[in-house]
């Protein structure tokens, strides 16, 4: 799994039928650190994510799993939506609190 933030969305009129009702939305990969990192993919929606929020996703045959019986052509798929990230420092110090907040708390 990785971590990105959703951009922007996409809307196609004419795509495979297996496709129909998904949505298409627009990633920039991210590192542990939140950096922005490779370059922005489309993935498709899984987890009801919107535009801005921290999400992690998978990429290859994986891609396709949350949609099953259907058989969805999808090479990358938003998978979940991350409410916090700690991330451990290299030099030994304790964790790091790198916390994004992207959806209300019940």
């Amino acid at each position: 799994m990785f971590l990105g933030r959703v951009i922007g969305c996409v809307w196609a009129t004419a795509k495979n039928p297996q496709m129909e009702g998904a949505r298409i939305l627009l990633v920039q990969p991210l590192t542990p650190e939140l950096q922005n990192t490779g370059k922005r993919l489309l993935c498709l929606d899984a987890a009801g994510a919107g535009a801005g929020e921290l999400i992690y996703w998978v990429r290859g045959r994986e891609a396709c799993f949350p949609f099953l019986p259907k058989e969805v052509p999808s090479d990358a798929t938003i998978v979940g939506i991350v409410d916090e990230v700690h991330v451990a420092r290299g030099d030994g110090a304790e964790a790091l609190p790198a916390r994004k907040t992207t959806r209300k708390k019940n």
